[in-house]
């Protein structure tokens, strides 16, 4: 058993490109997967994620750490919510998620999916 691990999102485990504007940089560390995520002004989930996840609605559970930019959450319950620098997220599955204003939203995504993003997943 490893009792110290550490690694850099400088040189990934790998690299999970969006079909476009953005994509996610992943770490695995102790058995999980840490995403450092970013997203491209015009970035929507619906758009440049369902192709790749094949399913409506994002199905993956997300733990984040937004480190810059603006983001705006629609649940399918009809529940929503913007989010921001500095702010800890706990998102379920069932959602939409978009990039707000001309600025890159950057997450550390602690509770992704080991798949999120991730092609013949």
């Amino acid at each position: 058993m490893v009792s110290l691990e550490s690694k850099s999102f400088d040189a990934p485990d790998e690299v999970r490109p969006f079909t476009d504007k953005g994509g996610a940089q992943v770490v695995k560390v102790a058995g999980s997967s840490v995403l450092k995520v970013r997203y491209e002004p015009g970035w929507r989930w619906s758009e440049h994620v369902r192709p790749i996840a094949g399913t409506d609605s994002c199905q993956s559970t997300h733990s984040l750490y937004v480190l810059s930019g603006r983001m705006h959450l629609a649940m399918n319950d009809g529940t929503t919510a913007e989010i921001g620098p500095n702010e800890v997220v706990h998102i379920e599955p069932g959602h939409d998620a978009w990039v707000l204003g001309d600025e890159p939203c950057i997450t550390v995504d602690f509770g992704a999916s080991p798949a999120y993003a991730a092609k013949n997943a």
